[in-house]
Formats: structure tokens, sequence, C-alpha cells
């Protein structure tokens, strides 16, 4: 058996594996591990396996691995300890911590800034809950959460409410008894890298008048249409924000999940004033809808749009501009208007219709000419844009001839319906969509006379033709204002004109925040 041809083979597979030496690949794999976790940032919002993945790879246990085979591969070892005496006493164990692991705490307060952390009454005492991204606690490192409050100078605390009085009145130097605590979950979080995730608010906020927020101090209040950077997502019912621009703290903003149930539940007019903790259970029907959007392909095409996710862009121009306004507003007056001062800039679609042509009409001049069958069938193709039918003849935009006009490096205007609005906001059109919003009727009406006094118009409009148009203008922002970029009131038609190139001007000279689905 020795002398056979297996036995040597085995010897010297033996011989290989023995002599060789272990080497290890890098001895900076700390550095690769940070680079690999901000890689994962920027998807940790939208992907919720780059989450998980972030939150395991900054873990304090995964790190201190990784620190250690560094320094085994780089060899910085240490030199060996005095030996230990044979006898070791026996260790005590303890389920909870004891007086002796009390700890005393030195802040220095500033009188114009909070100290960024929220807390709950628990039995031991307060427990600090939460703490704001880049408050001072934060910075400063010396309350984590987990800890538990006992005292502030020497007095006692047991509530919050006693300990923002506490607060309010104290400035300079404060003393704090504190109980450490560690809770795993929240080492996790203290670890998270910082987001950089960006939304654009499509409600506005006060928190002095949500019942449900942990600390009504630490909220953010917004308006509609800010940009806000989230930079702590841990809760989930309440995520850490700032406003984009200049040096602003962060706070408390409602998540996209809470905000949800909110308005699925509560009336409008009872947001954020209603008594009850259950947010609405006393209201007497129930929102029939009630939706959960996890991603942000998802925001814009829901009725109920709570937060978009942007992101900023150098100036450039868009590919469309869509007009949005009630009938008789002067859409289509400015749209003339923009078409006939730059034609090289401007283009325009020619839309289809499906009527017979008439003796003084041109096929291709105002309208495109099919039959309503060729009609039916784009339809069924989903070829339009929008359409619509008129006593018995259909009308309606393609997006090929959309499609013509960008390509030939035209801004393609577009005097849509807003039903239509949620079908072109997207990377291909990049549409810049302004509503042109009604004046009141007195004023309707006397633009409406000097434009007749002028020869502009022979149309005869009646004061309830002036109402419907403000009333339908309401309902139109009421419905669509999520999706515009820009309002204006036409109590003017020269100002409004001037007004609206004006925007499309700065467009290619400021930079702009874009729905992040345009960019990724």
């Amino acid at each position: 058996m020795l002398n056979g041809l297996v036995a040597p083979s085995l010897v010297k597979a033996q011989d290989v594996l023995e002599d060789s030496n272990m080497e290890p690949i890098s001895c900076d794999n700390i550095e690769l591990l940070k680079d690999v976790t901000d890689d994962l940032d920027a998807e940790a919002a939208r992907n919720p396996a780059a989450r998980e993945l972030r939150n395991l790879l900054t873990n304090p246990h995964i790190r201190s691995l990784v620190l250690a085979h560094d320094d085994i591969a780089a060899k910085n070892y240490e030199e060996l300890p005095e030996p230990l005496p044979a006898f070791y006493p026996p260790a005590q164990a303890f389920a909870a911590p004891t007086t002796d692991a009390i700890r005393m705490v030195g802040i220095r307060k500033n009188p114009d800034e909070p100290l960024g952390i929220t807390v709950r009454k628990e039995s031991e005492g307060l427990y600090i809950a939460r703490i704001m991204t880049g408050s001072m606690i934060e910075r400063q490192g010396l309350l984590h959460v987990g800890d538990t409050i006992k005292e502030i100078n020497g007095q006692e605390v047991n509530d919050p409410d006693q300990l923002q009085d506490i607060l309010r009145k104290s400035s300079g130097s404060l003393t704090l008894k504190i109980l450490p605590g560690f809770n795993e979950q929240n080492a996790f979080s203290e670890a998270s890298c910082t987001l950089s995730v960006f939304l654009r608010a499509h409600f506005a906020y006060d928190p002095k008048r949500d019942n449900l927020i942990p600390c009504r101090d630490a909220g953010l209040p917004f308006r509609e249409r800010d940009i806000l950077q989230i930079v702590n997502m841990d809760d989930q019912n309440w995520w850490q924000a700032k406003k984009v621009g200049g040096d602003n703290p962060c706070g408390l903003i409602p998540s996209q999940y809470l905000e949800e149930k909110r308005k699925a539940f509560v009336k409008p007019e009872y947001d954020y004033t209603h008594k009850s903790l259950l947010c609405g259970i006393m209201t007497k029907k129930k929102r029939k809808l009630m939706y959960q959007s996890r991603y942000n392909n998802k925001f814009d095409r829901n009725d109920l749009l709570i937060y978009e996710e942007v992101a900023r862009m150098p100036p450039f121009q868009r590919k469309t501009l869509i007009l949005i306004g009630a009938q008789g507003v002067g859409r289509r007056t400015l749209k003339r208007r923009l078409l006939k001062a730059d034609p090289q800039r401007f283009g325009q679609v020619i839309p289809h219709s499906s009527r017979q042509i008439r003796p003084d009409e041109t096929d291709g001049d105002e309208y495109w000419f099919i039959s309503p069958e060729e009609f039916e069938t784009a339809i069924q193709a989903g070829k339009f844009l929008e359409y619509g039918d008129f006593e018995g003849n259909y009308y309606g935009s393609k997006a090929d001839s959309v499609r013509k006009t960008i390509r030939s490096g035209k801004m393609c205007i577009l005097d849509l319906n807003p039903t239509a609005l949620k079908e072109v906001k997207t990377s291909e059109f990049m549409p810049y969509v302004v509503f042109i919003a009604a004046p009141p009727v007195e004023i309707m009406r006397n633009m409406h006379e000097f434009a007749r006094q002028r020869g502009k118009t022979d149309k005869i409009r009646t004061e309830r033709d002036f109402r419907e148009t403000l009333d339908e203008s309401k309902r139109i922002e009421r419905m669509y204002r999520q999706h515009f970029d820009l309002t204006i009131v036409n109590d003017n038609f020269e100002e409004t004109y001037g007004k609206l190139r004006r925007a499309i001007e700065t467009l290619s000279m400021e930079p702009q925040w874009v729905p992040v689905s345009w960019v990724y």
C-alpha cells in the first residue's frame, strides 16, 4: 500500500498544507469597513436591506472584531502583564445597577440652548429616551440613552415637567446625579453613522399643537415645502431632523409612519389639536383608506403624500413647463405669450383629435386628426399623457409629441389637466410645475373687462363664471399642491408673466431640489 501511487500523493498534500503560512490579506480593514458604511448611508433610507447591513457593520462588537484582526495582522502586540495571583475572590453577580454605580455629571448649560434630550418616567426615575443629534449633550458625550436622572443640583426629580421647570430656571453649571444604564439596541443607535437623507415636507407642522410628541420643546416646526435633513430614523414614530440652510438645530418631527396613521384617522380640522392620545379614536368615522409607503418611488404616486425624498442638483433647465389652473384663469394666454416671446427656447405639442377636419383647417396646424378607432387604440396602448372627450369627440396630447419637442432642444410647454401630473412627474420629462391661481372674483371681473375694452377677448363672462373659476382653482390647489413647484396668483397679467419668466431663468442659475428618483 505504501508503494502505491495514492500514499505519496497524500503525503505531499499534507506537507504542502503544513508548510503554508497564513498571511493576512490586509491590515487596514477598519478603513474598508468605514468606506462600506459610508456607502450604505446613502441607501439606508430607501433600502431596508442596506439599513440592516449598516446596523450590523456599525455594531460595536463587529468593529472591535475588525480592530482586533488589524492589530494581530500588524503584530501590534503589547508586553505581557505581570503574573496574576493564584487566588481570585468570587465575583459579585448582580442583575441591576447598585448605588455604587451612581455617578455625578457636571454640565455647563447655555441659557439660549436646550440640553437636547427627551425623558420618560420610569420606576427608577427619569429615563433618557433620546439624545438629539448635534445637541449640547451629544457633543459633550456625558449622558447616554438609557441613563436615569436622579437629581439636578441636589434636588430630586421624578417628573418630566419638574425637570423642564428646573432646567428653564437654571443657567451656568448643572450637577446631575445619574444612574448609568445600557441598552444594546441604543448602543447600536449611538454608534450608527449620521444619516444624510433629505425630504421635502408636504404639510406644515407645529409641535406646540401636537399632543403626541414626547416633548414639545424638542419639536422642530416647519412649513410646507421646507427641505429637511433627516439625521436619525431609529424611532418608528419620531425622526430627528433639521432644516436645510443655515446653522439650524435638530428637532423631532413625526415619521412617515406616524403621520400616515394620524392623517388616516384624524379629520383635518382636528389634526394636532385633538385631546385623545389615541389619535382620533373619538371621531365618528374612520377614513376609508390607509396605506403604508416604505419606498420613495411610491411617495409621489399616492394621494396621501407626507414627505418626498429629494436631492440637491446643480442649476439645470427643466425639460417641460407645465401650467396648471382652473379654466379661464389665463394659462393659455401665458403659454401663447411665452411661445411668441422666445420661439427658439420654448415649444409646444400639437394635440390629436378624432373629430372630422373642417374645410378651413389643415392637418397638423392646430390638431392632428385621426379616426376614433385609432384614438381608442392609442389610449389602450397608453400613448396619451392626457385625453378627454368633448361633444362626442376625443382630444388628447401624446407622450411621443412631448418627447419630440424635448429632443429638438426646446422646453415643452404643456397646459395639462392636473390629473396627469402623477404620470408626467418623472425623470424622463423633468417638469417645472407652475400653478396659476385665480384671484378674487372682483379682480377677475376687472381684468376681464379691461381685456374686452382693449379687444383682447370678445367672450362674455358672468358673475357665476367667475365664482366657478375661483372655486375650481381652490379645489385644484387643495388636491394637487404637493406637485407644484411654484404658485402665482394671476391678479395682474403682466406681473404674472414677469414672475413666470424670472422663475424659469432662475432654474439655470440656482441649485434645485428635485425628486431623488430623477437622480438615481
